[in-house]
């Protein structure tokens, strides 16, 4: 049976479409926008952070392209056909009624032709090309995987530094508030000791200036808070107006020490920095995608050769001017003039970059372990310091001066300073904490694992 070539083309195109689409992956979608909750914990922050944040669904996207990356290197190229069809007038033989052979010049013949060709799947196996490119695709997923999780460690720190940031913001901010009003209520005693001819009226204004300061210090307080819960909110994810939200994490108002720090040395947390982290996991499969790179850039000097089968026939089947012809093709360029030399320079050059690159970040490990070790050292003996008396004391002097202050037996100045140096003291001490906590955060990114 012979097929027109149209309709050898729409039965080719009925089986196409009949072959279902390969399954795949579902690409990361752009989440819905965020609603904070009214309060919130460092867990709830961390949860919310793994599942919404931009930067981990950026991470995704990249190992969602790596996974396509790998599915296109190890597939096998498709076998491709070709049909023709055509016409040509031949001088042929007749026969007359009686079946006597007649001669009647020039007869229409039709022309057939079908070739299959496999596009070089063949020797692309047997030469290895697909398997190395299969090597140097699972060694990039590999490496975006990690970069995925060190994404997580390094923004999640940064969260929990945010967390840290927002918890203190609210503590200065109800510190500020507390301050103002303690003022108030001072100015309102010297306004009443004025009244009585007690004290003059320059001591109502330095305590006026006072009363002005503190309320200064509370909208700077409100603002600072404004600022760290809007840093926070685009961590998480969040998109738009940020709410209004408090941040329940006690833990942070304190330096306490961390279990795990306790005792802790620059080597010990060295070792487990170099087993722990992600980026250096990531630096060594970043090393392996290069050399296999590289030597699948020297194998693709072996030519890409192509199989093909070729069926022709000019005539049909009583009256075949050219018989039914099977020929089998061999295809392959001729590396005369080019054996790949830049492509093979190329993955030289990246294989050394990585190698530079991972040691690199090795000298890089050591340097964040052992700041981030010197850091937290030194703001822990500030905090301590400051919760081993240094706060009571301060605020015991103040209450001393004021008392003495209402009795009339110290002077306003004496008063004035005491307050100041109390609050002086408290913000000294918020600033450590937050010190204190970015130092322990930072050691736990540099470490790459949680130390609290």
């Amino acid at each position: 049976m012979h097929l027109p070539l149209p309709r050898a083309l729409a039965l080719l195109a009925a089986l196409a479409a009949a072959v279902p689409p390969p399954a795949r992956a579902a690409a990361p979608a752009v989440p819905e926008p965020l609603a904070l909750p009214p309060r919130l914990t460092l867990e709830e922050a961390s949860r919310l952070f793994r599942e919404r944040g931009l930067d981990l669904l950026l991470a995704d996207a990249a190992v969602a392209s790596a996974e396509g990356d790998l599915s296109a290197a190890g597939a096998v190229a498709n076998p491709q056909l070709s049909a023709s069809y055509g016409r040509s007038r031949t001088f042929g033989d007749c026969v007359d009624v009686q079946g006597n052979p007649s001669a009647c010049g020039w007869l229409p013949q039709p022309q057939y032709g079908l070739g299959l060709s496999d596009s070089g799947a063949v020797f692309d196996v047997l030469t290895g090309k697909r398997g190395l490119r299969v090597d140097a695709a699972r060694a990039a997923l590999q490496a975006a995987r990690a970069s995925r999780a060190d994404a997580e460690r390094t923004v999640g720190a940064q969260v929990r530094q945010q967390v840290a940031q927002v918890v203190l913001a609210q503590e200065s901010s109800r510190f500020a508030r507390e301050v103002a009003a303690a003022q108030a209520s001072a100015l309102e005693l010297t306004r009443t000791r004025e009244a009585a001819g007690a004290i003059s009226e320059a001591d109502v204004a330095r305590v006026e200036v006072a009363k002005l300061e503190a309320d200064q210090a509370v909208d700077a307080a409100a603002q600072a808070l404004r600022d760290a819960r809007a840093q926070l909110a685009f961590l998480l994810g969040a998109r738009g107006e940020v709410p209004e939200f408090e941040v329940d994490a006690p833990d942070l108002a304190q330096g306490r020490e961390p279990p795990a720090l306790a005792g802790a040395t620059a080597p010990a947390l060295l070792a487990r920095a170099a087993e722990r982290r992600p980026d250096l996991h990531a630096a060594r499969l970043q090393r392996e995608r290069a050399e296999a790179a590289l030597a699948l850039a020297r194998r693709q000097r072996i030519p890409d050769v192509t199989l093909s089968l070729n069926y022709a026939q000019q005539g049909t089947t009583n009256q075949a001017v050219t018989p039914p012809t099977f020929t089998l093709g061999l295809a392959l360029p001729l590396p005369l003039f080019y054996q790949q030399q830049g492509e093979i320079r190329r993955a030289e050059a990246d294989v050394s970059t990585q190698a530079l690159q991972a040691t690199k970040l090795e000298a890089q490990v050591a340097a964040d372990v052992a700041t981030g070790l010197a850091d937290y050292a030194a703001s822990g003996a500030l905090v301590r310091r400051m919760e081993g008396g240094l706060l009571a004391r301060a605020a015991r002097a103040r209450d001393l001066v004021q008392v003495q202050y209402q009795k009339g037996a110290a002077s306003l100045l004496d008063y004035l300073d005491a307050q100041r140096t109390f609050v002086a003291t408290r913000v000294e001490y918020h600033q450590d904490l937050a010190a204190y906590w970015t130092a322990v955060f930072k050691l736990e990114a540099a470490v790459g694992e949680e130390l609290r």
